[in-house]
């Protein structure tokens, strides 16, 4: 009687923790395909059949350093690496069970080439210490948003959706692709998702539109002025905001104009020339035109209310692209170049 006792009360607890593990695998269930909470494609790249969005980071702004040779050093470290700055997106997706890394990882070549992709190196056999030195150089998910729930398997394993990356069965690819006349750099690395027993591949794309960072976020305080006045003769301010290819001064120069004319103001007998200056995009008539047109946009806001300085004590110029203090061969020297000076009289 005392045996049978003793087993039936394993057999019920057996049941219970049963039970247990299957309402938990049910409520995993509900969040099984479903895409992380506000992830999305990027629109360069659609996602490869049947997948769902599991890990998800959007920068507009940041930098992020990539592989762009597949050869390791004598420390088996990256050797070629590219430091990009500008938007930054990282997507991990999971494929319908069943489809292996080739299938997944051809299908997303054929579509990047497609596009225009110009290869810069690809790995499709024993790439698991390229992906490991990978993994240390990008920690490519670092900052990701995650889907709910976890991966898990047909005998009822779970793991991570953090852990869909691994070393097994690993593709990579790394090239360029032109994007509106702007170079995209592109990263894809499929693998095996997890463990074996998952059945599932694990896809990374990585997409980096390099773009310079907006400047002139914080305006240049009165005191700040006047220092760089008294000691340079001059001082570019990058808190005065123009549309592209425009002269009508924006609301959110309000910050700098009012630092400016709190130094005018309290120097009342100085003189000033405000200078425009462009980059080297366009032509040097139009540039000119603009340029002068800039300067006089500020001179306007200015002489009027609330300010209220003396128009007499300032007077415009434009320089056009005259005066660089960056190379115009790129957008963050660009961004350096299109600027408003204050100068001494």
């Amino acid at each position: 009687m005392k045996k049978t006792f003793i087993t039936l009360l394993s057999s019920t607890l057996f049941l219970l923790l049963s039970s247990h593990a299957n309402m938990g695998h049910a409520d995993e269930a509900k969040e099984w395909g479903k895409d992380v909470a506000k992830g999305q494609d990027h629109p360069l790249i659609k996602r490869f059949t049947g997948s769902w969005l599991t890990g998800y980071l959007s920068d507009e702004w940041n930098a992020a350093t990539i592989p762009v040779s597949a050869q390791l050093d004598k420390d088996r470290k990256i050797k070629d690496s590219l430091t990009l700055e500008g938007k930054i997106t990282r997507l991990i997706y999971l494929a319908p069970r069943g489809k292996v890394p080739l299938e997944v990882y051809r299908n997303y070549e054929q579509a990047l080439k497609s596009a225009g992709l110009k290869t810069g190196f690809s790995c499709e056999n024993q790439c698991s210490s390229l992906y490991s030195a990978w993994s240390k150089l990008s920690k490519p998910t670092d900052g990701l948003q995650w889907a709910n729930g976890s991966i898990y398997t047909p005998d009822g394993s779970r793991y991570s959706h953090y852990s869909a990356l691994s070393e097994d069965k690993g593709l990579m690819l790394y090239g360029t692709l032109k994007n509106a006349g702007q170079e995209v750099h592109v990263l894809l690395y499929t693998s095996v998702a997890a463990y074996n027993v998952t059945g599932l591949t694990a896809t990374f794309l990585q997409i980096i539109e390099p773009k310079a960072m907006q400047t002139g976020q914080v305006s240049v305080d009165a005191n700040a002025i006047k220092a760089a006045l008294q000691t340079e003769g001059e001082i570019a301010l990058y808190g005065l905001f123009f549309d592209t290819g425009k002269a009508l001064i924006k609301a959110d120069s309000k910050a700098q104009l009012d630092e400016m004319a709190k130094l005018m103001q309290a120097q009342t007998q100085q003189k000033y020339f405000i200078v425009g200056h462009t980059d080297n995009v366009g032509n040097f008539d139009s540039n000119l035109t603009l340029s002068l047109q800039r300067a006089l946009a500020v001179v306007a806001a200015l002489s009027a209310a609330p300010y209220k300085i003396d128009a007499s004590r300032m007077t415009a110029k434009g320089n056009a692209n005259l005066a660089p203090v960056a190379s115009n061969n790129d957008e963050a020297g660009r961004a350096r170049n299109r600027r408003v000076e204050m100068v001494v009289q």
